[in-house]
């Protein structure tokens, strides 16, 4: 299996400015809101709610917003009528996309979408048309120190990993979705720190480009990224 093509949104550096902070808890809150409707406000019963709530701690997303954002999909808070949206389209390149977001406007969202592909080399595509490209997988990222690298790809392999991937000393552990939990508590409990666990569109073949169109995508990626409404853009380019 190829590398990890995942733009990286509010999974990504946890150092950001305090601008982009507030972005991240509000794309994290609905996440959360979103989590409870669909199977309840405690994480223990709730494995969707535990991954996300693990991702705001790491970000320090305040305990309060956390539990705001629970409160809101139980209905004990009045919130804003979420949906969760997925789109598939073309990035520069003739690259495949999967853009993932929540919004309280299906509409405003995908002229908004539609806009950011248009001014950035893209196009909108039709339900199905590049979904059939990708996987859906549990992916588990870990930080390796120095020495470790080997140790902890066979460990991952031993616990029930599908497949890794290497870059630089982060690995992404590949693992059957209704897996993740557990691949994920079992390298926790050999004490290796997670960095990132979630479920994930991966891409079954890359694709090379241009220097060119590789930075245009790059620019595509951020460009979504800046919107509120998405959460995660998956794409079949190649790093």
């Amino acid at each position: 299996m190829s590398g990890h093509s995942h733009f990286k949104t509010i999974k990504a550096q946890k150092e950001v400015a305090d601008a982009k902070r507030g972005k991240i808890f509000s794309k994290i809150g609905r996440l959360i809101t979103i989590a409870v409707k669909e199977s309840g406000g405690d994480p223990i019963t709730n494995s969707k709610l535990r991954l996300i709530i693990d991702q705001a701690k790491k970000f320090n997303m305040p305990k309060e917003n956390i539990e705001r954002s629970i409160k809101k999909g139980t209905g004990e808070l009045v919130g804003e009528k979420l949906e969760e949206v997925s789109f598939e389209g073309f990035g520069p390149g003739g690259i495949s996309l999967i853009i993932k977001g929540i919004t309280d406007n299906k509409n405003r969202t995908i002229g908004e979408i539609k806009t950011i592909l248009n001014q950035n080399g893209g196009k909108l595509a039709g339900e199905g048309a590049v979904r059939w490209m990708f996987d859906r997988k549990g992916v588990i990222t870990i930080n390796c120190e120095a020495g470790m690298k080997e140790e902890s790809e066979l460990l991952a392999i031993e616990i029930g990993a599908q497949d890794v991937f290497w870059h630089d000393n982060l690995l992404d552990i590949y693992t059957n979705p209704e897996n993740l939990e557990k691949i994920k508590k079992g390298l926790e409990e050999k004490q290796i720190k997670v960095e990132s666990a979630s479920l994930d569109w991966i891409a079954k073949e890359e694709i090379e480009v241009s220097n060119k169109e590789k930075e245009a995508s790059q620019k595509l990626f951020e460009a979504l990224d800046e919107s509120d409404d998405v959460n995660d853009v998956y794409s079949n380019l190649k790093y």
